[in-house]
């Protein structure tokens, strides 16, 4: 027999559709954060990362995995790293969209909004290839503190041409950067670096350092330039260091392995040495502490935002599944408890994705007091809670596509990626305790309760669980002088903004399901706990991709 059976009762991939445009979440909090945001670019985004010839480049980049080499075959150092076509084609689509350093022009706006809906966009198709862009997004801004390096170096780093070749950057349309901070004996405590920065005269980009020492993790070693963690005589200071120098000759960064991991396989994360290697000053020395905490907002943003984009897709992919699948004689999604997981993972996508927008909006206005305060706050609120969420939502999602979702291939095989991706962006930047305890230092800044106290106000009344968390939040954080409890209230402050955020944005449904489960206890230990009063269709009504 040629045939053996038909296929039938397989679902067609998600694929060749508009992540934004059925995203009405996004849409929804943009309209609340930027009114005046110009969407037109986000459209085109979203037509360019729902494409199957996009999703392809992806499972290609994951595939054809980074290749290190450290000699040329003559026996000459070179320390470059190999990246198969598809992660050029897409760290291309990602720089041409602006989600590196575009919004420090300052070009359109509401900027950071804008960026922030595009990098969860694009984390929906393809996440580990953006550290690079995420880092990039960091530094130029810290940058500032070295204005000849920033001269030569801000206009390329906003620049929407993307070059990978390992040359001068004078030579290049468009640079990356990237940063090394953590090293052996210190992880997150980078006080205890040991990599040495000794004074070896100035130049036009002014003081020069030679660097000796080590980075235990050195993520995109390919980018043009980094900035990096040394011990100067006035203490930890903060480098620019270039792969190439402006002679044109490589800079002595000798890459010693790439990390094996358990996802995020398209980047390329290394161990690296410094042999005398070259730096130059950024701000400071013996103030590169306050420097890398600037840096840290902004990566710890994105962690929040990719976090999020990987929620959607998750859910976006258990409800395609679900909506074509037949089981028990009729389609999954018309399945009681069906119902209950994918409106439960709808409430969470759409809580992250709210929190996560606002956060960015903080950004676009540095100069108001409330929303510098309320940037300090959030971010490792939104950090720690929705990078924490990240890796149940995964597995519940992957569950809802049963062994399809658990096998890396074909279009469901995105599941697999998304869950071996959920856990980075909860330990990059600062684990879930690291996070608490900045909450902490953040509460010491300014007036935090009159801050919290006004952006929870515009939902009172709304909700009686979510006014009695707000009514015993101000009570809490004054009272809160041990770090025991610090990640409970990091929790608590981010469902409290979560729920104010939805009572604003969000239809009844989603709001009332969200307070009652997250706030007000009627909620298992799990997802797809839901009350039987749910609006259950409502609710996934308005999270269909399609």
């Amino acid at each position: 027999m040629e045939t053996t059976h038909e296929v039938f009762n397989q679902p067609a991939p998600l694929a060749d559709y508009n992540l934004f445009e059925t995203n009405r979440p996004l849409r929804d909090a943009l309209k609340f954060n930027a009114p005046q945001l110009q969407v037109a670019p986000l459209q085109e985004l979203g037509v360019t990362v729902g494409s199957a010839e996009m999703q392809t480049h992806a499972r290609l980049a994951n595939i054809h995995t980074p290749e290190l080499h450290t000699h040329d075959r003559f026996g000459r150092r070179i320390d470059e790293v190999e990246f198969h076509l598809s992660y050029h084609v897409l760290m291309s689509a990602a720089v041409g969209a602006g989600l590196h350093g575009t919004p420090w022009a300052g070009a359109s706006a509401s900027p950071h909004v804008l960026r922030a809906a595009g990098f969860m966009l694009f984390t929906e198709l393809e996440p580990s290839m953006l550290c690079p862009i995420s880092m990039s997004y960091a530094v130029t801004p810290a940058l500032r503190s070295n204005a000849a390096v920033y001269a030569d170096w801000g206009p390329k780093l906003t620049s929407l041409w993307y070059d990978p070749a390992l040359k001068s950057f004078k030579d290049k349309p468009g640079v990356t950067m990237g940063m090394g901070m953590t090293e052996k004996q210190g992880g997150s405590d980078v006080r205890a670096n040991t990599t040495q920065a000794v004074r070896d005269g100035s130049d036009a980009w002014g003081e020069r350092y030679a660097i000796t020492g080590h980075k235990w993790f050195f993520s995109a070693p390919m980018c043009d330039a980094f900035l990096v963690l040394a011990q100067a005589r006035a203490g930890l200071s903060c480098f620019f260091l270039p792969r190439v120098l402006p002679d044109g000759t490589r800079n002595a960064i000798h890459i010693q392995r790439l990390k094996d991991k358990l996802g995020n396989k398209a980047n390329a994360s290394s161990e690296v040495e410094f042999h005398g290697a070259s730096a130059w000053l950024v701000g400071e020395e013996g103030r590169g502490i306050p420097q890398i905490l600037e840096m840290g907002t902004m990566t710890r943003l994105d962690c929040a935002l990719g976090t999020s984009g990987l929620m959607r897709q998750a859910l976006s992919i258990a409800i395609n599944h679900a909506s074509q699948r037949n089981a028990f004689g009729k389609p999954l999604i018309e399945q009681p408890l069906m119902k209950n997981v994918l409106a439960d993972l709808a409430l969470e996508s759409e809580a992250s994705t709210a929190l996560a927008i606002r956060l960015a909006r903080a950004f676009d206005h540095p100069d108001d007091e409330h929303e510098r305060l309320m940037a300090r706050l959030l971010t490792p609120v939104a950090k720690f809670w929705i990078c924490k969420r990240g890796s149940h939502f995964a597995q519940e999602a992957m569950e809802c596509l049963g062994g399809n979702g658990y096998v890396e291939e074909g279009g469901e095989g995105i599941m697999a990626r998304v869950y071996r991706e959920m856990p980075l962006n909860s330990i990059w930047e600062g684990a879930g305790n690291i996070m608490a305890l900045d909450l902490l230092r953040g509460l010491r800044k300014g007036d935090a309760v009159a801050a919290l106290t006004k952006e929870l106000a515009p939902a009172r009344g709304q909700h009686a669980a979510l006014d009695r968390l707000a009514d015993a939040l101000p009570a809490r954080i004054e009272a809160m002088a041990s770090e025991v409890e610090a990640r409970r209230l990091a929790q608590d402050v981010a469902l409290a903004v979560q729920a104010s955020l939805l009572a604003q944005t969000a239809p009844p449904a989603v709001v009332g399901a969200f307070c009652a489960s997250r706030l007000g206890g009627d909620w298992g230990n799990a997802f797809g706990t839901l009350g039987a009063g749910t609006d259950f269709d409502s609710i996934i009504q308005r999270a269909q991709p399609r």
